[in-house]
């Protein structure tokens, strides 16, 4: 039987030290992506070229590949540069490695996972 293991990280790279650990046990898949608070959002190139699209690209930093994403991201508070951010926000754990593993390995999996920092 597979157990399925969600475990985030702060940057790829210590996600990637540890799919490389996790590579001697028997596992069924390995991922690792990246995620965000608001779905579509992409590149910070607006920032960088010295335009502002919109609110949200500007106080947030992103650039939103679609309309919806981008409303969503100026309806937040922080977006107004009022807010002192504390709204449940990301915790700088942006990185999701999911693992499925055999059941007779999963406990070690697990072990090695918070050993490398990663939180369950």
């Amino acid at each position: 039987m597979d157990k399925n293991i969600l475990a985030y990280f702060n940057t790829p790279e210590q996600a990637q030290q540890v799919a490389a650990k996790l590579s001697s046990l028997k596992l069924e898949s390995i991922s690792i992506d990246r995620f965000s608070r608001y779905p579509g959002e992409g590149s910070n190139e607006s920032i960088l070229n010295s335009t502002m699209d919109s609110l949200s690209s500007a106080t947030l930093h992103g650039s939103f590949t679609s309309a919806s994403s981008g409303i969503l991201a100026a309806a937040d508070p922080s977006a107004s540069g009022m807010s002192d951010g504390g709204a449940g926000g990301p915790t700088g754990k942006d990185i999701l490695l999911t693992v499925v593993v055999d059941e007779s390995v999963h406990h070690e999996a697990l072990r090695i996972i918070e050993e490398s920092g990663g939180l369950i």
